[in-house]
């Protein structure tokens, strides 16, 4: 609906010449009125963009929970990550300690010539190593917190106080039951179903074109200064039409062609996230299965490290063993704390993983 104010000056009583097949006279006038034009029925081409663009944008929708899962995995996974940094601190001045006494020891027995000067050498070096150790995990946890302020969109620097999450349940038995969440849960999955329902949609919108379109349209007004003899100062008309397309150099045809074209590489972008997804599901599945049977290993392996460190003390306490087979344990003992770690927290990682795989991270 629009309202429209027209003035005109002409050669009064003339008539149009060329340029138009109209028979009616000009005149001088003013006048003011409403012109409604309102479409009556295309045949299914409107109701079928209307349902293209809906469905586009539940589609973009979808792009946000995407969007949003991305943003929460990496959160998680860097989270983890900083825990496992500020574990490591906390085993490094452990492992500092420890080795500081022994070299203590040592020292003072070599002062009082019960050690060599060569078993004061060892453990300097192991400190050494320890120290160097704390300093690696000291830069880690900085580097940690740096992610972490990334992952929770902050540009600050932060020092968080991180609190500990207990380890979740295992991994299924098989990826199918997950990979059937994932295909039903996911957003990008969803996201390309509803682009290919939209293109599809769209495609018969405009194979539609071909089609009548049958339209109203209506004026009303009057004419307060007019100067043309007999005609009266009010108007009113209405009318309907019908459009039939023709000919148009094949426009229409080439849009549906185009229109198809697009609707079928949707549904191949749709088939091959369903590939995609299923595919992420199993590595995800496998990955957090492995990191779920690491913790077993390390754990056995801390329990032997650390039975291998009291003999090997006691054994060096009896000069039985020399300062290396010491050294050694504690070395071992050192590595298997920080592989228990990093088992704990990856299989943390690994199953964040898993759940925005097959879209159940919440």
């Amino acid at each position: 609906m629009s309202a429209d104010l027209t003035g005109s000056q002409s050669n009064h009583d003339a008539r149009f010449g060329a340029g138009s097949l109209s028979a009616s006279r000009l005149f001088d006038r003013f006048g003011q009125g409403i012109s409604v034009s309102q479409l009556i029925t295309d045949l299914g081409r409107t109701s079928n963009l209307v349902a293209s663009s809906k469905l586009q944008a539940q589609a973009v929708q979808q792009d946000y929970q995407a969007t949003r899962y991305d943003v929460l995995l990496r959160v998680n996974q860097a989270y983890f990550n900083a825990l496992q940094a500020q574990a490591v601190v906390k085993v490094a001045r452990e492992t500092v300690a420890a080795r500081q006494q022994l070299f203590d020891q040592v020292t003072t027995l070599m002062q009082n010539k019960l050690k060599s000067q060569l078993d004061v050498s060892f453990t300097e070096v192991n400190l050494s190593d320890a120290k160097l150790l704390l300093i690696r995990a000291q830069d880690g946890v900085q580097q940690a917190f740096a992610e972490l302020a990334r992952a929770i969109g902050s540009d600050q620097p932060a020092s968080f106080e991180l609190t500990d999450e207990p380890l979740p349940a295992s991994p299924p038995d098989q990826p199918q039951p997950m990979i059937d969440e994932a295909l039903k849960n996911r957003p990008e999955v969803a996201s390309l179903r509803l682009s290919s329902d939209a293109a599809h949609r769209f495609a018969e919108a405009e194979k539609d074109l071909n089609r009548p379109t049958v339209s109203l349209a209506a004026v009303a007004g009057f004419l307060p200064l007019i100067n043309a003899g007999q005609i009266p100062t009010e108007y009113e008309g209405a009318a309907v039409n019908l459009n039939i397309p023709i000919f148009n150099g094949h426009l229409f045809n080439a849009r549906r062609e185009a229109a198809r074209y697009r609707a079928a590489a949707e549904d191949q972008r749709s088939k091959d996230i369903r590939l995609r997804v299923t595919r992420d599901v199993r590595v995800a599945w496998a990955s957090a299965s492995t990191a779920y049977q690491r913790l077993d290993v390390v754990a056995q392996f801390v329990k032997q490290a650390s039975l291998a460190l009291a003999l090997a003390q006691g054994r060096y306490n009896l000069g039985l063993s020399s300062i290396v087979e010491l050294t050694q344990a504690q070395l071992n003992l050192t590595r298997a704390e920080i592989e228990s770690l990093g088992a704990k927290y990856d299989y943390q990682s690994q199953y964040s993983a898993l759940q925005y795989a097959s879209g159940q991270l919440r």
